[in-house]
């Protein structure tokens, strides 16, 4: 989403689209179809469909993630639990006609339009002649946020899809941000774990780069002394590594294993992080309870059967 030539209009051919429907169920589908009934000439990109259901954070992490490699247009973002509320639907306008984003005004936007450099416009999408009649009030994505998007993509000017508001009355997101003590160590998050395993912290590679070769790491079920690396082959069987990941951020990692599992970690999850002297810090004890078994006494008459 790169800023364009204000001389020029961009040409919006393309939605990139968002959200936690998953795809057992039919709602990708559907909203895809209303999509290509009114702009059949438009691209539809899908960035996800299988963020957790309600999670306004996740999605919003992930739309971060990606929306500097986004095609300019239009993203779709849908992950909604106060649908048929009062919560706003809207359009915002980002790098002054570059790209909008369009959905729920709930915080899902905010880290992406952050990211490239602040909302230039807002409307709240009450004009529902760029609607769809709705049987109920549940599926905006469907009824009000596909259709307006579409249209938008069409050539309907961002104007006339609803009422002008202030860009700063947008529901802000919330980030976790990582602290620093006294003593130097810093306190992370874990703001996602890919299928893989790996545990990206909201750490800048800047924040540990006065730190040695080895971080001891310290929380879920174990303390952990990890090597910095390059590369997930650099990590060595059985160890924890600290790698940079594919966005710049600092990640955990084991290679071809999971680092949320090593270290009991998931998403939210709090990890300390500090300095060690070397690579000392074989896995704490863990103490696991288990149910007692009791194995039935063995009958001699099968032992002599030889069966």
């Amino acid at each position: 989403m790169t800023k364009p030539d204000l001389a020029m209009k961009p040409k919006l051919s393309t939605i990139s689209f968002l959200t936690d429907y998953g795809l057992k169920d039919e709602f990708v589908g559907v909203v895809k179809s209303v999509i290509r009934t009114i702009a059949p000439d438009i691209a539809v990109i899908d960035i996800s469909h299988d963020i957790e259901p309600h999670d306004i954070r996740a999605g919003g992490l992930a739309l971060a993630r990606a929306v500097q490699y986004m095609a300019p247009g239009v993203v779709l973002g849908v992950v909604d639990p106060g649908v048929a509320t009062n919560r706003k639907a809207v359009a915002i306008e980002v790098a002054d006609g570059a790209a909008y984003l369009i959905g729920p005004d709930n915080g899902l936007f905010a880290p992406a339009v952050s990211l490239v450099g602040g909302a230039t416009g807002a409307v709240i999408l009450d004009n529902t002649d760029y609607h769809l009649a709705a049987p109920g009030p549940t599926f905006d994505g469907r009824d009000v946020f596909a259709p307006v998007a579409a249209h938008l993509c069409s050539g309907v000017p961002f104007a006339e899809l609803g009422t002008q508001m202030d860009p700063a009355g947008l529901v802000p997101g919330i980030l976790p941000v990582s602290q620093v003590a006294d003593d130097g160590s810093i306190t992370a998050e874990v703001l996602w774990v890919d299928r893989f395993g790996n545990l990206q912290l909201n750490v800048d590679p800047e924040d540990i780069e006065v730190w040695g070769e080895f971080i001891q790491v310290e929380g879920g079920r174990a303390t952990r002394t990890a090597k910095r690396v390059v590369s997930f082959a650099d990590i060595g069987t059985g160890s924890v590594g600290v790698i940079i990941d594919s966005y710049g951020l600092v990640a955990l990692a084991v290679d071809q294993g999971s680092a949320a599992m090593e270290l009991a970690a998931q998403e939210g999850s709090q990890l300390t992080l500090r300095e060690a002297d070397g690579p000392q810090g074989a896995p704490s004890p863990v103490s696991i309870q288990t149910k007692p078994t009791t194995i039935p006494p063995v009958n001699p008459e099968l032992l002599e059967g030889g069966q």
